[in-house]
């Protein structure tokens, strides 16, 4: 049954028109709190307006241009001057957004403005690295800044709300949306995404409504990073103890940070749908950590909740959605058409609606909307910041900061005892190899519709910038064949080696060849899932070939994801892990490979030595058998490659060497309560000035449940010039110490905890204390 049909919309106005503008008054009375003006609007709104609060449409026609007359686009249309849209998405740009808010607010009858949001993952235009390359940098100051350029650019062009940050946790490489995330720990995951949150919204709820912050959004509630299979949109079936443990906690450190906004998954969890799941939405974040923002559905979940088998019909997806908790509806087109019947037949409370429709419009009161629903249409900001020096500048600190350093190997070229990196300034020739290497619209990545195409840096580009060397490109072999877009199936060149033989003879005659291989930026990303994880097309034969013919390479990755490159590894001199490293890629990787910047980043997700391996996660249980203690077959392991990662999590090399000595405990045995304060020495021992991760990990040797083998527990980024030693501390707390049972309840448990401080997750200096 269509809303349309139970209004008479023009004979309501003329009946209520001369009392609306005293009405409008009061609720626009900034003298009042948020709460007594929700509570004033919410008295005027008909059933169908507040339905429409809970509306949310995708942009429909060219909003500048003339009315739509027919269609799908017409219908939204009139929706939209009726009163029944709280928020757009992927409107942009301060015209069109102008154009939009003008009819909600100057045509309906409320004028209730609506929020715009918009999937600014990593930038508007001036993008950052994929939010995986950040989380390598370790380093959450830096990640803050990135968000607040991303929060600049988006709200200057007219939007007010962003899809992100993603804070699913995920060990599994093969699902291709690990590149929107944190990686695969939650206490870095949890950092994360409070850094990120801060950036975008401020570090105050009275924050969001300066004009250059935006509302953050946490997703996907919950576990859509454990879908099986790596295989996007898939099954979740995981226990408990990963859900309270794993899952939830960057979640709960989005909530405790003001994350205004929450959206579900696409996944199942204990069989019901995340869209209906009242455990999740009502019990724990509703319930338990008392989130008092809105929840959005995820595009059209909604709806396939009748495709997963949890919902006969329309109707029911809707009842079943909003009774769980789900605030509004992404482009389902459900709640328009049928929540204003089921209250009308007493299927659904309006009292549900009714809180529903206060946290949409609290977040709208927040941002500033009522006072002024054009604040985020200033064309003059638009042209000054999109794309300004400042931003730019700003991606360009972040894109060093996330690359990771997995090899570097003397080589007959390089000094005594040290690597082939960094590059000599002066006297070298250098062969630069791979499509990637002059690819300026891969590098920015998956997840950046607004950006416009062939605006990154090339690596090419960046390493022009450095007149001393003589430099020759040849491209080898093309990555993909036909067109390259976001919504497309990509196509692989894995025939045409025409190029290999050019490629050769650049190479034979070069002092260092640095080759740029991985991923193309839309290979990974929604819907990108993988079954292989090595080199895409001919690029591994291409990789092999030159090396036949000069061994000194510099292999630099260009990936959304952790590859598997086993005979990389193996033979490769150095390895530069750049990731897809957004506007200023080239820049940031020539100023590494020069020596200019030296790079401290440390991998926040482990490597596979092959796909068999996954998912392959450093923070995994013992076993009942994890030692060969019997000289025989029957352990845990594999009969045909080591079980270790190829590179671990927390891993990442530096121009520079770093040494760890005079590990110290306050104490070696603590009441619960007291803190454990760790201390340890670190020293530059090389020869340049650097940047450390110094990481602590724990490991409860007996609890009520079993403990996994080591857990971070805590980091601190530390520059020592060089021979500089420090002293750094790190603290413990029952924040740390404890874990989640399988009913949720925090517990604090006597025992004996071994710690581990170092450089990785796979070494460093070690110690116990007893917790009494």
């Amino acid at each position: 049954m269509n809303i349309k049909k139970n209004i008479t919309t023009g004979i309501y106005i003329l009946i209520t028109i001369g009392t609306m503008n005293a009405q409008k008054k009061l609720y626009l009375d900034k003298t009042k709190s948020i709460e007594e003006r929700i509570d004033l609007l919410i008295k005027q709104m008909t059933l169908e307006e507040k339905v429409g609060q809970m509306n949310q449409y995708n942009g429909f026609w060219e909003v500048t241009g003339p009315t739509p007359k027919g269609g799908n686009a017409a219908l939204k249309y009139e929706h939209l001057r009726n009163g029944w849209v709280g928020s757009m998405l992927s409107v942009r740009g301060v015209k069109e957004v102008r154009a939009v808010q003008k009819i909600a607010v100057e045509e309906t009858r409320l004028g209730i403005p609506l929020i715009i949001g918009f999937d600014v993952i990593h930038g508007y235009k001036t993008l950052s690295p994929i939010p995986l390359a950040e989380a390598a940098s370790w380093d959450m100051e830096a990640i803050k800044k990135s968000a607040q350029v991303a929060a600049d650019e988006a709200s200057a062009v007219g939007i007010n709300w962003t899809f992100g940050p993603n804070v699913d946790i995920s060990n599994d490489a093969r699902w291709g949306r690990v590149m929107e995330g944190a990686g695969e720990d939650p206490y870095l995951g949890s950092k994360v995404a409070i850094a990120r949150v801060k950036g975008f919204q401020g570090d105050t709820k009275a924050d969001l409504a300066k004009v250059n912050t935006i509302a953050a959004c946490a997703k996907h509630f919950a576990a859509y990073g454990f879908a099986e299979s790596g295989r996007d949109y898939n099954t979740v079936d995981i226990s408990n103890s990963k859900l309270y443990n794993t899952v939830l906690p960057p979640f709960e450190a989005a909530a405790n940070a003001g994350v205004r906004t929450f959206m579900n998954s696409f996944n199942i969890l204990n069989g019901i749908p995340a869209t209906g799941n009242s455990f999740l939405q009502r019990d724990i974040l509703k319930g338990k950590w008392q989130f008092d923002g809105f929840v959005v559905s995820d595009w059209a979940s909604v709806r396939e909740m009748i495709a997963h088998g949890y919902a006969k019909d329309g109707a029911e997806a809707t009842q079943k959605a909003v009774t769980a908790g789900s605030d509004m509806d992404m482009e389902s087109y459900l709640y328009v058409n049928e929540l204003a019947k089921l209250v009308k037949e007493g299927k659904v409370s309006e009292a549900l609606i009714d809180d529903a429709v206060r946290r949409v419009l609290r977040v709208k009161f927040e941002l500033g909307l009522f006072d002024n629903p054009y604040r985020y249409c200033d064309e003059k900001r638009e042209k000054a910041t999109i794309g300004n020096k400042a931003n730019n500048d700003g991606v360009l600190d972040m894109a060093k900061k996330s690359i990771v350093l997995l090899k570097n190997a003397p080589s007959p070229l390089g000094r005594a005892g040290e690597g082939l990196l960094p590059l000599q300034k002066s006297g070298q020739k250098i062969a630069l190899i791979g499509a990637l290497a002059n690819d300026k619209n891969s590098p920015l990545g998956s997840w950046r519709i607004a950006a416009d195409d062939n605006t990154a840096v090339s690596v090419l580009e960046g390493m022009q910038q450095y007149k001393g060397n003589q430099l020759t490109f040849e491209r080898g072999a093309d990555l993909t064949i036909g067109k390259t877009t976001f919504v497309d199936e990509l196509v692989f060149n894995t025939t045409d080696k025409s190029g290999f033989d050019a490629a050769k003879k650049v190479a034979a005659s070069a002092d260092v060849v640095v080759m740029v291989l991985g991923e193309h930026g839309f290979q990974s990303g929604e819907g990108r899932s993988r079954t292989h994880l090595d080199l895409p097309g001919v690029q591994q034969e291409l990789l092999e070939e030159i090396y036949k013919v000069n061994p000194n390479i510099v292999l630099v990755l260009n990936n959304g994801r952790p590859l598997a490159l086993p005979w990389a590894a193996e033979h490769i001199p150095s390895i530069v892990e750049a990731w897809h490293l957004g506007t200023q890629t080239g820049n940031a990787v020539a100023q590494v490979l020069y020596g200019d910047y030296n790079p401290s980043g440390k991998l926040p997700m482990s490597f596979p030595r092959n796909v068999g391996q996954c998912p392959i996660y450093y923070n995994n249980y013992s076993t009942g058998r994890p030692s060969n203690s019997e000289k025989n077959v029957f352990w845990s392991h594999y009969t045909d490659v080591e079980k270790t990662p190829l590179y671990p999590f927390g891993y990442g090399l530096s121009y520079t060497t770093f040494d760890y000595k005079n590990l110290h405990l306050n104490k070696t045995a603590f009441a619960k309560g007291e803190s454990v304060l760790v201390s340890v020495d670190v020293t530059n021992s090389g020869n340049y000035d650097g940047k450390e991760v110094v990481q602590l990990y724990i490991h409860d040797h007996a609890a009520s449940l079993a403990r996994p083998v080591k857990e971070l527990k805590g980091f601190e980024l530390v520059h020592l010039k060089k021979g500089e030693t420090k002293t750094v501390t790190l603290i413990l707390t029952e924040k740390e110490l404890g874990f989640y049972d399988n009913e949720g309840n925090y517990l604090v448990e006597a025992g004996t905890f071994k710690i581990m401080v170092g450089g990785s997750s796979d070494k460093g200096l070690e110690s116990e204390f007893e917790l009494e």
